[in-house]
């Protein structure tokens, strides 16, 4: 039976090479995920620690249940000046009260420029939200936007075989 995956965009681009990183994910993995892709995060309200658990946004409930539903999460998101996007940080805030992310089978993808301080920054954040991973599902990828051709192929063998292990460690943790 496929198991429901979520994953979650961190850019904020609507020409990322992170969503064509996780369409890639999607073609490779079509036999055992349903995968939904999650790119929308601009459409989220500003954080608010009031409304947070009483009276959440419709939006911000239909994220979470979107969470709470799924087997496993795949977070892929560029790295923006040493950090993890603002978008992407805004929704992990409106989660953290509700812990849909406590022993959630997470694979945490950075594809940037450089994207190690995102990187480490994106693995704390989810530590601390309770996400469950490892070392094998994580995966940092530099130098993202050459490692796609023309036709949005993902050209880089090295790349490919470090998302292959990923995808294994991924569907072995969900």
């Amino acid at each position: 039976m496929k198991k429901n995956i979520l994953a979650i965009i961190g850019s904020a681009s609507s020409n990322s090479s992170n969503l064509k990183l996780v369409k890639k994910i999607t073609k490779l993995t079509e036999n055992e995920f349903d995968l939904v892709i999650y790119n929308d995060l601009k459409s989220l309200p500003h954080f608010d620690p009031e409304l947070s658990t009483d009276n959440p946004p419709k939006i911000i409930v239909e994220f979470r249940n979107a969470i709470e539903k799924s087997d496993g999460i795949i977070i892929c998101t560029p790295e923006y000046v040493f950090s993890i996007p603002s978008g992407l940080k805004n929704a992990i805030e409106w989660c953290i009260a509700t812990t849909i992310f406590k022993d959630k089978p997470s694979g945490l993808i950075t594809a940037s420029g450089s994207g190690q301080k995102g990187h480490e920054e994106l693995q704390l954040v989810m530590k601390t939200a309770m996400a469950k991973f490892t070392a094998q599902t994580t995966l940092l990828i530099q130098g993202i936007k050459g490692k796609f051709d023309e036709q949005d192929e993902l050209t880089d063998i090295k790349t490919q075989d470090q998302l292959d292990d990923f995808i294994n460690a991924f569907m072995n943790l969900v």
